[in-house]
């Protein structure tokens, strides 16, 4: 019997790449997709040969409007087919809203919003056909605060949004949706947009969570068709007081804090 295949984006790096070693280690065949086909090469190798699955790599940029399509097309001139869909990819930018470019912005919808949702348009009626699926779309407990600096925020607000509604849609289809939701996490995530040192001076140590228990959280949540995981007692409470405490509140609070990412 064929191994189940599991499509994951922002997969060179970071929750990607753990997300990666996860589902390999419990017997998932893989297909990567990221930007850096040099860093996507190393993992599938090394995947293959620790644990026996078969890996395929796609070099795709989700900036790109017609990435989701090639990536459907891709795996179906492989004969594939994806069980299991990670919307992982994503990054912040630096500064507020009007800080950056309206390009800038632009690319920040198209990969962390417009993306995921095609994927998940794209594979969703083979998951429903089969009676069988997993969609995990990486979302941020900052999506579960109002307020916030640029995008990313209300991107990720989207997400969550977007996964209660397919995952009341799917219920009983055997289709598993959710919304995972985490907060700080050590990967590059932080590098690239500059966050990693004002983070670091910023937060104390308790408050970040290694790549590989938010994996797990994740991957335990979908299974069981968890609509929302919030991994980690931290990332729990902040999730819980920004839904019991008035939005003015939260919204003073984070603007008193002045952060721009990467500027706290």
């Amino acid at each position: 019997m064929a191994r189940p295949l599991a499509l994951v984006t922002g997969a060179s790096a970071g929750i990607g790449a753990a997300f990666a070693r996860a589902l390999a280690a419990g017997g998932h065949d893989l297909a990567l997709t990221a930007r850096r086909l040099d860093r996507l090469d190393a993992l599938a190798h090394e995947l293959r040969a620790r644990h026996g699955v078969e890996v395929l790599t796609l070099a795709a940029d989700l900036a790109d409007p017609a990435a989701p399509a090639r990536l459907a097309e891709v795996l179906t001139a492989q004969g594939r087919s994806a069980d299991v869909l990670i919307n992982n990819a994503g990054y912040g930018l630096p500064g507020g809203f009007g800080d950056n470019d309206w390009a800038d912005q632009a690319a920040v919808l198209q990969v962390m919003l417009i993306a995921p949702t095609e994927l998940a348009h794209r594979l969703l009626p083979g998951m429903l056909s089969r009676r069988h699926g997993r969609i995990l779309n990486v979302a941020s407990v900052a999506g579960m605060t109002p307020g916030g600096v640029g995008l990313y925020g209300p991107v990720k607000r989207y997400l969550i949004g977007a996964s209660q509604s397919l995952h009341m849609e799917c219920a009983g289809t055997g289709v598993h949706v959710s919304a995972l939701c985490p907060g700080l996490t050590w990967s590059e995530f932080h590098d690239v947009n500059g966050m990693r040192e004002p983070l670091s001076r910023a937060t104390p140590p308790w408050l970040w969570m290694q790549a590989e228990a938010v994996v797990e959280a994740g991957l335990t949540a979908v299974e069981r068709n968890q609509p929302v995981c919030v991994p980690g007692l931290a990332n729990k409470v902040i999730a819980g007081l920004a839904q019991h405490l008035p939005a003015r509140w939260i919204m003073a609070l984070t603007a008193s804090q002045g952060w721009r990412f990467g500027e706290p």
